[in-house]
């Protein structure tokens, strides 16, 4: 029973590991960091898979262990500097721009430059994700997560519009 379990979780993880890199990616410049915190969020992941009831899909349970992981060891291992991201890989489609890449930095640095918790609900609606999904992950309802996503796209968009 137990080795079903572990394999189902395992299983999942495997279908849903850019999870933790793109939450990675968000809250870590540094690839030494990223490493870190992803191992931590296995960790969590696999500590915690008792609480997953199924009430919600498992990667939306996912997204909100691995984003309360990355805040807490954030705060806990890693100065408070924001610091700009590297971008090795385009993680969301974007028009098509003549510099993609650059359009990419420069989009992934102003996320950067976002409160812990802004970072989340963009990184959640980047995903495709429901209002209503991101309420369940950060705990917010619903509309502050409507209100929260129209300031934050303001903030993105006067950002960039510094930027390009």
């Amino acid at each position: 029973m137990q080795n079903e379990i572990a394999k189902s979780l395992i299983e999942e993880i495997n279908q849903n590991i850019g999870i933790a890199h793109k939450v990675a990616r968000i809250y870590f410049s540094e690839s030494e960091d990223r490493e870190d915190v992803i191992q931590e969020m296995m960790y969590q992941l696999w500590k915690s898979f008792s609480s997953f009831t199924g009430q919600s899909k498992f990667s939306t349970w996912m997204y909100s262990v691995c984003l309360n992981t990355a805040v807490t060891y954030r705060k806990k291992y890693v100065n408070h500097k924001i610091q700009p991201l590297n971008i090795e890989h385009n993680q969301f489609a974007l028009p098509d721009y003549e510099d993609k890449e650059e359009v990419m930095s420069q989009l992934f640095y102003a996320i950067a430059n976002l409160s812990v918790l802004n970072k989340a609900i963009i990184l959640l609606y980047l995903e495709s994700m429901s209002y209503e999904e991101i309420a369940k992950v950060t705990g917010l309802s619903k509309s502050n997560v409507s209100i929260r996503l129209v300031r934050i796209k303001k903030e993105l968009e006067i950002q960039l519009k510094n930027k390009i």
